[in-house]
């Protein structure tokens, strides 16, 4: 490094740098560059007293003019709620039947009701409504509780297994195995005739007749299930958890209770036929 000396070309003062015989110029930034960046420091600090910004144990500082971008966004989803409090009240009035009849209010429902799916029961039942193992397919035509719109808003607006909702649906299976009311062999020949109903294994007289006096009373002589129950259809090779063998002496063992959630009290009348209106149009409906 060389001491500073100012260049005789330019008369400015150099930094005291020198690469390769090169030098370095000091050259002083331009006034109006620098008035704009103090101006810059300036508003930067105004805008942290007046709008939130500093970060505290809590929470940050709220901002002397008290903006707050949750009261915005509230702001924008009433007024957007106020825009189509109308259309609302008519399909939270109108039957489902109604609703398919009228093409502005089958329009808006199939639009809101995939909003709503994909804010509320994509995270379960999966974007496009396949479902997963334990999660219900919705577009399979398989119906534990029924598939109609009318039965979906049912399950939608009371949910299932719920112990502090009174009208939610309620099933119960009993633990065959844990309860000890049957033991390895029976559940095991069980097993086998529940996967002859779908044609997975060879008929067994003694699952036969074990299934008639356990399981028979909710599911069916012939497997096809109960919507009043909830029992599911054990001919049509759709499972909930899996139809493979050690599946199903898990099921029968242990025995399944899955639940949902009820939603009249998070979602409107019209959401909830919205959302059932957009779940029956997905194509597995009855």
């Amino acid at each position: 490094m060389s001491e500073r000396e100012r260049d005789q070309e330019t008369g400015t003062e150099t930094t005291g740098h020198e690469w390769d015989g090169i030098k370095e110029l000091d050259t002083p930034l331009p006034r109006w560059w620098l008035w704009t960046f103090y101006a810059t420091i300036v508003w930067g600090l105004g805008y942290t007293i007046a709008y939130p910004a500093w970060p505290m144990i809590t929470e940050a500082t709220s901002g002397a003019l008290g903006y707050s971008s949750r009261a915005e966004l509230s702001a924008i989803i009433e007024a957007h709620k106020a825009s189509n409090a109308q259309v609302d009240d008519r399909i939270a009035a109108a039957s489902f039947e109604d609703i398919r009849s009228d093409a502005d209010l089958d329009s808006y429902a199939q639009s809101g009701g995939a909003a709503v799916f994909r804010t509320y029961c994509s995270q379960c039942h999966g974007a496009g409504a396949a479902g997963a193992v334990g999660y219900p397919n919705l577009i399979d035509d398989d119906w534990l509780w029924g598939g109609t719109e009318e039965e979906i808003a049912m399950t939608v607006r009371y949910g299932i297994r719920w112990e502090t909702e009174d009208e939610s649906r309620f099933s119960e299976m009993p633990a065959f195995g844990a309860d000890e009311i049957l033991v390895q062999a029976e559940i095991e020949a069980i097993v086998a005739h529940v996967q002859s109903l779908s044609d997975k294994a060879d008929p067994n007289a003694d699952g036969a007749a074990l299934y008639a006096d356990n399981c028979a009373a909710c599911h069916g002589d012939e497997g096809l299930g109960d919507h009043d129950l909830g029992a599911p259809n054990l001919a049509d090779a759709i499972w909930l958890y899996g139809g493979d063998a050690e599946t199903l002496y898990e099921t029968i063992y242990y025995s399944r209770a899955g639940a949902m959630p009820p939603w009249h009290d998070r979602l409107s009348e019209s959401e909830i036929k919205q959302v059932s209106h957009y779940v029956h149009n997905l194509g597995g409906g009855e």
